[in-house]
């Protein structure tokens, strides 16, 4: 197996990593959940949402966030795997959601692209409609919707805007250009920035990411995909943050402190946890709490 890339140098302040797959990046139990976090606070990433993908990774998730309070849960069943969404797995995922540690509902939406590559992915009818029923549950438990979005940016606002989102809306990895970028601005939508947008190729994303007002900024890995350059194709994890945090400081003209406490301080704010504590105070034990 490829090696993780050389641990970057340690942020100036921390940051929390919006959006990342513990359990896809080869973490299984408490020990190795811990290990990988021991290795982002090392750096600077003081928290991570770890979210799920299907219903055996909703359950691991909702696990791993009491193992490690670093750690927080999204629980959703994402868009490709909803071909057969039964009434069971509606009513554990409600129950799942409510759970006190789960911060998010997500990661739901529309994935047009496996629909056209993968005859096993969830055609888009049946995507469109676990999409809905996701925009309803994050309203009725009260948490922010986690939306994921590949080739199907028209699809998933209208659908968002034809249901009425809940009070809070993350793009995860945020895919659009500047035009829809400006269409999620004007909603109050927080857009969230993985290592795609540290991509040289990665133009109109790019563009789309100087638009975006500090408060209205996350940033992720989505570990273990999407590992951020100079590393692109090589294992990703929490720890990698710092290079996307670097990167789209630079972008944007910003301070990586000032970028990199932003970020933090929204995350406090959509997910409802205490934002870390200082650098001058921050280790390896020191833990983001809920309010």
């Amino acid at each position: 197996m490829t090696e993780l890339p050389p641990a970057p140098a340690r942020l100036p302040a921390t940051v929390v990593d919006a959006h990342t797959h513990l359990d896809a990046c080869g973490a299984s139990d408490q020990a190795e959940v811990r290990a990988v976090m021991d290795r982002a606070a090392a750096v600077g990433v003081a928290a991570v949402v770890t979210v799920a993908d299907d219903m055996d990774s909703a359950r691991w998730v909702v696990s791993a966030s009491s193992w490690d309070e670093r750690v927080f849960a999204a629980v959703a069943l994402h868009p490709t795997r909803t071909a057969i969404m039964t009434d069971a797995d509606r009513a554990e995922l409600e129950r799942l959601a409510r759970q006190p540690r789960v911060v998010a509902v997500g990661e739901t939406g529309l994935d047009y692209y496996w629909t056209q590559r993968d005859p096993r992915c969830a055609p888009p009818e049946a995507q469109r409609d676990a999409y809905r029923w996701h925009i309803d549950l994050a309203k009725r438990v009260g948490k922010p919707l986690m939306i994921h979005d590949r080739d199907a940016h028209s699809d998933v606002l209208a659908v968002l805007e034809q249901e009425g989102p809940p009070q809070t809306v993350i793009f995860h990895c945020f895919s659009g250009d500047a035009a829809m970028a400006q269409i999620c601005i004007d909603a109050g939508y927080v857009l969230s920035f993985s290592g795609t947008v540290t991509f040289r190729n990665a133009r109109a994303l790019r563009e789309a990411a100087m638009l975006v007002p500090d408060g209205q900024l996350l940033v992720e890995t989505d570990a273990p995909f999407l590992t951020p350059h100079p590393h692109r194709g090589r294992p990703n994890e929490p720890v990698n943050l710092p290079y996307t945090v670097r990167d789209l400081a630079a972008l944007r003209g910003q301070d990586v402190a000032e970028l990199a406490a932003s970020s933090c301080a929204n995350a406090g704010r959509v997910f409802g946890f205490r934002p870390p504590v200082t650098q001058s105070h921050f280790g390896g034990t020191d833990t983001a709490r809920r309010f």
